[in-house]
């Protein structure tokens, strides 16, 4: 019998715990070089912003550093497998080990892209027919009802949580706190993102693109002058 509590979703969660970030810490870092203890005393918005261009388009990445986000994400495990290739970031996931896992799966909604033509580097993703929509929905529904099942009674019977969790499929949630600088935070946006006017294509798959969509949300928010600058250079992290 499956628990009633098992819930599927086809989404994703960012939210921002904190920063400690601004185009004019971007500033600061880089005149420090040439005016020491007196970069913080230059603050002139209208400058600042020419020189986040400056910085952003000759490629002078440090000062960017300074800027950090922190991020609670919750996404299905495939996608964490592909953020944590990203070794420009600190993360603490939540622990199959420790705790019991929620009933909680990503099933992919039907505008979900679903065919594959071409070969790898050179593909698209096209629109599934009715008849795969649906038998990719089911497929997925019911994997992840036996699997919880099965994981629910070696529990009950006493098993480690550490050898249950492992007939969970890659689509079950978990969370994570992610800890980015805007440089780091930058080169995840070019790689995960596919938009007009980037210098160099990416090809995201759909599900961590939704994280780095969030993502640039909050980035544009909070450092507006730097976004604006690494958009018009073509999306190329400094």
């Amino acid at each position: 019998m499956y628990p009633d509590d098992l819930k599927f979703r086809s989404d994703v969660v960012v939210e921002l715990v904190k920063h400690s970030a601004s185009d004019q810490d971007v500033a600061f870092a880089a005149r420090v070089s040439t005016l020491g203890e007196k970069a913080q005393e230059q603050s002139d918005p209208k400058k600042t912003g020419g020189l986040i261009n400056f910085l952003m388009r000759d490629r002078h990445g440090s000062p960017f550093e300074h800027s950090v986000f922190t991020f609670y994400v919750k996404a299905p495990i495939f996608v964490w497998r592909e953020h944590m290739r990203h070794r420009i970031a600190s993360y603490n996931e939540e622990s199959g080990r420790y705790r019991v896992l929620d009933p909680e799966f990503y099933v992919p909604d039907n505008q979900r892209k679903l065919l594959q033509i071409g070969k790898p580097g050179a593909y698209v993703f096209e629109e599934g027919s009715s008849e795969q929509i649906a038998v990719t929905m089911s497929n997925y529904r019911r994997t992840c009802k036996e699997a919880y099942v099965n994981y629910e009674e070696m529990i009950r019977f006493g098993v480690a949580r550490e050898v249950a969790r492992g007939v969970l499929p890659l689509t079950i949630y978990s969370s994570a706190y992610v800890t980015i600088n805007s440089r780091s935070l930058m080169n995840f946006l070019s790689l995960r993102r596919s938009v007009e006017g980037q210098r160099f294509p990416s090809f995201p798959q759909r599900e961590i693109e939704m994280v780095a969509e969030k993502y640039e949300e909050f980035f544009k928010e909070i450092m507006p002058l730097t976004h604006a600058a690494f958009v018009e250079n073509g999306r190329v992290a400094p």
